[in-house]
């Protein structure tokens, strides 16, 4: 019995670490610009090195992300400082482009094209969207799993 009690803690400690870096393979995985162009998500985070990020990972068919959009925009005017990284998972590029411009959200945009199972959406562990996230100024993840953008240690991270 004192086996299985050890087996379990172990087990549940284990999973319930929640890392503040990227893997590799995460930052190795590759995503597409409006542009068309392939970055690495580590190019996308050098791009705001220095600066605090809210990543959003998001579709445009997705109800619950839609329904969270009013909750983003309020966080986009409280925190203009911070930049916000939207991550698709549209079924193409085509939707993801018109989804962008029929709700007008605004920020730095990259389609997902490793999809749920690729490099970075097994790193986050990807079960449900929207997903936020927050990295600090050091490159650091402070938030690793949130879906609502008005969780509370999602704005604890931003007021820092």
């Amino acid at each position: 019995m004192n086996y299985l009690l050890i087996l379990l803690i172990s087990f549940f400690s284990c999973n319930t670490e929640v890392p503040t870096h990227f893997s590799e393979e995460a930052l190795n995985d590759t995503f597409i610009t409006l542009e068309g162009d392939e970055v690495t998500f580590q190019s996308i985070l050098e791009k705001h090195k220095g600066k605090t990020i809210v990543i959003d990972v998001w579709a445009s068919w997705c109800g619950d992300c839609l329904r969270g959009m009013p909750k983003v925009k309020e966080l986009q005017a409280e925190y203009e400082d911070v930049v916000y990284v939207f991550l698709s998972l549209d079924r193409g590029q085509e939707p993801w482009k018109k989804g962008i411009k029929k709700h007008d959200v605004v920020g730095d945009h990259y389609y997902m094209q490793s999809g749920w199972k690729g490099a970075f959406g097994n790193f986050l562990n990807l079960d449900w969207i929207p997903r936020y996230m927050v990295i600090n100024e050091a490159s650091e993840i402070v938030v690793f799993k949130v879906v609502e953008a008005n969780e509370k240690n999602l704005i604890q991270a931003l007021k820092k």
